[in-house]
């Protein structure tokens, strides 16, 4: 399994006009082959800042991901919108306890 994490920012002001391009790509990704969890999620201390989780089955399917047209748009959105401090990280599980 392939657990991605990371965040970026949006500048304040951006935010709610961004909210629909985010929940695009968020639909859009929980529905391809082999993505298991997909989410953003805005930090509650530090408004604009977002958190990125994702989980995939393997590292082929994540790296089609990264072809999809919704991909495509969202990278061409997020410009738009000003993002800033994004830093994403793969990371491969190879086992998992529940705690």
């Amino acid at each position: 399994m392939i657990v991605v994490t990371g965040s970026f920012r949006l500048p304040v002001e951006q935010v709610a006009q961004a909210r629909p391009a985010m929940e695009r790509v968020i639909v859009a990704s929980r529905e391809e082959p082999g993505c298991l969890a997909y989410s953003y999620s805005e930090d509650v201390l530090d408004p604009g800042l977002f958190i990125v989780s994702e989980m995939w089955v393997n590292g082929d399917v994540l790296a089609q991901h990264f072809q999809m047209p919704h991909m495509e748009a969202w990278k061409a959105e997020r410009e738009a919108f000003g993002m800033t401090d994004r830093s994403v990280t793969m990371h491969a599980v190879k086992h998992s306890t529940d705690l």
